[in-house]
């Protein structure tokens, strides 16, 4: 009736190299646990006004000078670079949360903008963007006769 023919015995060795992807592949799934998610950078609010889409970016310590901002339709991009801080000779971080390097985040916004009116302001940190909305765009209001 039983036949051990049927199954198939491994050795512990055959076994070993499949339990080491095994255990591979847990420590890659669970090594973040824990940790906070990646977020876009820079920080974003957007609201709508008087059919205007106002945008706000934090973006401390970044010369507005090397800030790109585009429109392009209803895409509107941030670029820019934020540099690494000097520090005096001997000085080491402690502690470094804020990201160094080129940062670029397109937004998807709600109607077309008018390229042409966009006006954008830098004030302690925060980068205020406000894109008009196109004139062909607004609503229409219709007369019931």
């Amino acid at each position: 009736m039983f036949n051990p023919t049927l199954w198939r015995f491994r050795r512990f060795a055959d076994v070993m190299p499949e339990m080491l992807n095994l255990q591979r592949e847990m420590n890659r799934l669970f090594s973040a646990v824990g940790q906070k998610a990646p977020q876009d950078y820079p920080a974003v609010n957007i609201w709508e006004k008087e059919g205007k889409a106002v945008v706000t970016a934090e973006v401390p310590g970044i010369d507005p000078g090397k800030m790109d901002i585009s429109v392009s339709g209803d895409l509107l991009t941030i670029a820019g670079a934020a540099e690494n801080q000097a520090f005096a000779e001997g000085g080491t971080y402690l502690r470094q949360e804020r990201g160094i390097g080129n940062f670029k985040r397109t937004l998807t916004l709600p109607f077309q903008v008018d390229a042409q009116a966009v006006e954008a302001k830098y004030e302690r940190g925060v980068l205020k963007i406000t894109l008009p909305r196109v004139k062909e765009d607004l609503p229409k209001k219709i007369k019931i006769s």
